[in-house]
């Protein structure tokens, strides 16, 4: 008799154990889950990824070489169609008459007029940002 109590001692004590640890493992379960909703509303859009290459064209392994010359070469380009047609009126003997020698004067003009545009753009991106949540 007194090992059918102790058998059944030990069964209840292995049931309780067994209990805790689905218990504990139930916990950690929603803890993560919990974890992982917070982490999940904390993007934003400043967290977001931003990589030239979807914006770019730049073949593989010439980067060191495209975005110089994307950082120079556009400016340039938008400042000297800015000048041909609001400084020049349009007009292409006016427009030689103009010094573009002057390439810092002309890069300033287009990076002045390419900031302003990016900047809108990325204004009007944040605006329109949907972070994509679960809202519950």
């Amino acid at each position: 008799m007194n090992e059918t109590t102790e058998d059944e001692l030990n069964q209840k004590r292995d049931m309780l154990y067994y209990n805790q640890l689905i218990m504990n493992e139930r916990r950690a379960k929603s803890v993560h889950e919990k974890y992982v909703k917070v982490t999940k509303k904390r993007t934003n859009f400043g967290t977001q990824k931003v990589d030239f290459k979807d914006y770019l064209f730049v073949p593989d392994n010439w980067e060191f070489i495209a975005y110089p010359l994307y950082f120079v070469g556009i400016p340039y380009i938008v400042g000297a169609f800015f000048l041909f047609l609001f400084v020049a009126g349009g007009s292409w003997d006016n427009f030689q008459l103009l010094n573009l020698n002057a390439f810092p004067v002309v890069w300033l003009i287009g990076y002045e007029i390419v900031a302003i545009c990016l900047l809108i753009w990325i204004m009007i991106l944040y605006l329109t940002y949907d972070s994509q949540e679960d809202e519950f």
